[in-house]
């Protein structure tokens, strides 16, 4: 009988990945896979769209349907947590008091999203997006909403402007940046999408700052900036980024820093445990610098990785990072890290709705933005695989046939 047990502490998208691809790998040994929310393990990109809108359920945002995990004789155990692991005996205590040992030890913690530390920021009414419970009360407090704020100009602040907007919601953004989406794309995305907000009645306070929310009997009813500025405000959606979930393998004696230390194995300080997903601080072979990537597909990515190299796998990761963000009709979607560009290229027509941004640095392609523009997409992810570029000139020219630069 073998012996050898997987235990993966954490039941999101990158540790879900891991055990799907161990199974499609034919790994023999046990799979223990922790989630300490209730839910099956579920898709979290759709909480800010999608599942707001009506447009997927309960059972559509599931990554697989429960059946899937005793197929694959996967353990899963929803609703529990780790507290803490025990690298000397191999093993994991859960919350319930039980002990689980492991051959090879999965984080897979995530992130959790930055809370505000302000006055008022704990009145009822002042909410977030991270998790499918979140997204439950944000879909019931948005049908008796008027006035909403959104504290913060970034892809999940944005993605639920546009669905509430759609709503007929009076919606005001509240960015202490001089733009959206600043540290993400170039001001041409960055201008575009605002005036597609606009256009949808969305009203935008750039470089401002909250100084407090206020409220009455408990609940939000204004917030003000730090220039007295007063915005009305029954809801507050808060989208100001998230932390690592490091604290399990900080108090087990791992190196952390931005996140949980690995080596381009994902390994951790400790040969035997890896670290996946959201709470990963890897070396990126594209930015050339360790990073946090914070994305569906780095998630996928990493925990095909880590099952390869639990299999004996040696292949380096070369997985090309990609990103995407849904806003009204328009698709965003974003190849390469762009990290520090220095020039950029238009191709095509930012008044048609359809064109694509094209980062350079130091000469070289690092990265391409698109809007409705798959093609320019899918070119990017096989010219920034290869560690390809194409010529600034070339880029700008619609009649050039990109496909040339290809290897």
């Amino acid at each position: 009988m073998n012996k050898d047990s997987v235990v993966i502490i954490g039941a999101g998208q990158a540790g879900f990945q891991v055990a799907h691809s161990l199974r499609q790998a034919s790994y023999e040994g046990r799979i223990t896979l922790i989630g300490n929310e209730k839910y099956l393990p579920y898709q979290r990109p759709p909480l800010s769209k999608a599942f707001l809108q009506g447009k997927m359920d309960d059972e559509g945002i599931l990554l697989r349907q429960e059946d899937f995990y005793s197929k694959n004789t996967i353990d899963l155990m929803i609703g529990q947590h780790a507290e803490n692991i025990d690298r000397l005996e191999k093993s994991v205590q859960l919350c319930t008091g039980s002990t689980l040992h492991y051959t090879h030890l999965v984080l897979a913690t995530g992130a959790s999203v930055r809370r505000l530390n302000i006055a008022g920021s704990d009145l009822d009414g002042v909410v977030y997006v991270r998790s499918l419970g979140d997204a439950k009360s944000l879909k019931i407090r948005m049908e008796r909403a008027h006035n909403i704020v959104v504290i913060g100009a970034g892809f999940i602040g944005l993605e639920f402007a546009a669905v509430a907007a759609k709503l007929g919601k009076k919606i005001t953004v509240v960015e202490s940046q001089p733009r959206l989406m600043e540290r993400a794309v170039a001001p041409i995305i960055s201008h575009f999408f605002k005036q597609q907000h606009e256009n949808h009645g969305v009203n935008f306070l750039l470089n401002a700052q909250v100084k407090n929310i206020a409220g009455e009997k408990g609940t939000v009813k204004f917030i003000e900036l730090e220039d007295g500025q007063i915005i009305l405000a029954d809801m507050v959606v808060v989208g100001v980024g998230v932390v690592p979930n490091d604290q399990i393998a900080r108090e087990a004696g791992l190196t952390c820093s931005n996140g949980i230390d690995v080596d381009t194995d994902l390994r951790t300080s400790d040969a035997d445990i890896f670290a996946v997903g959201d709470c990963a601080y890897a070396h990126n072979i594209f930015a050339k610098v360790k990073m946090r990537v914070e994305s569906v597909q780095n998630a996928v990515d990493q925990g095909k990785h880590v099952a390869s190299r639990i299999m004996g796998d040696e292949s380096p990761n070369k997985a090309v990072p990609w990103f995407w963000s849904d806003q009204y009709d328009f698709k965003l979607q974003m190849v390469g890290i762009n990290t520090g560009y220095e020039t950029t290229i238009l191709r095509g027509n930012v008044e048609n709705c359809k064109f694509s941004v094209f980062y350079y640095k130091k000469g070289g392609l690092v990265g391409i933005d698109t809007v409705n523009n798959g093609v320019d997409h899918m070119l990017g992810r096989k010219l920034i695989g290869q560690g390809l570029s194409v010529p600034p000139e070339a880029a700008a020219d619609e009649t050039v046939n990109l496909k040339i630069y290809l290897a």
